[in-house]
């Protein structure tokens, strides 16, 4: 006598397409965050970065104290920190967002989900 599994609720083809649901929703949302833009500024505000979701620079603004032509180099240091802090709330929002689509399921390697 064979031991019958009771039916889990899913057929295999709802799970299909509960997954090609999924990939379409992360598709989109990707595209969303990826157009989305992030800001972060450093020194007290003197500068100012916004990037998109793609790591690419929109905008940086300078408060015009902050314009010091004997010290190039915090400039350079705050610009540098102002564009990491806006590139990593745009990986960090990615991160988030598409954990909730997929549910945690991107460790599974399923073609398709991150």
């Amino acid at each position: 006598m064979k031991a019958r599994i009771p039916n889990q609720g899913m057929s295999q083809a709802n799970m299909m397409k509960k997954i090609q649901q999924m990939q379409e929703d992360m598709t989109k949302l990707q595209e969303e965050l990826e157009n989305a833009e992030y800001s972060a500024s450093a020194g007290g505000g003197a500068v100012d970065v916004t990037v998109t979701g793609k790591h690419q620079i929109q905008s940086i603004k300078l408060q015009p104290e902050i314009v010091d032509k004997e010290d190039i180099e915090m400039l350079e240091d705050l610009i540098i920190a102002a564009t990491n802090e806006a590139m990593k709330k745009a990986d960090e929002t990615m991160d988030t967002e598409m954990g909730k689509v997929t549910g945690g399921l991107g460790g599974l390697n399923i073609p398709g989900l991150m």
